[in-house]
């Protein structure tokens, strides 16, 4: 009896080691990723500025609009409504960016209007 204890301890105590490591290894992809995305020199020099709500309103009119409504209330495009309460600015400028939640089209501003687009999107 004795011995099935001590291989029941051994056992949890595995199992609890392998939940950890799994863990710390997602906790160390989330950061890398975190840390990427902070390294880029656009995502950086944007985030390095002050943006005008009232050029990115304009910036959002011109690119923005057609699919997320006029004043953002979403179309074909979702609502964009509080979405800086959703969204870190560093996931802003990636979904601007990137294109890849299909239909949104990538769309690269110069880093001033995208700090402009971002200071629009968080006045929301």
């Amino acid at each position: 009896m004795n011995n099935q204890l001590v291989t029941d301890e051994n056992l949890v105590l595995q199992v609890a080691l392998t939940i950890l490591a799994i863990a710390l290894a997602v906790l160390l992809v989330l950061l890398g990723v975190h840390r990427f995305q902070h390294s880029d020199p656009y995502v950086r020099n944007v985030l390095s500025l002050n943006g005008d709500p009232v050029l990115g309103h304009a910036i959002f009119q011109m690119n923005c609009a057609g699919c997320h409504g006029i004043e953002a209330e979403g179309r074909v495009g979702p609502s964009l409504r509080d979405v800086s309460a959703r969204k870190s600015r560093v996931s802003l400028i990636h979904q601007v960016i990137s294109g890849q939640t299909p239909p949104m089209p990538q769309f690269q501003p110069a880093p001033q209007e995208m700090a402009d687009l971002l200071s629009y999107l968080e006045s929301l």
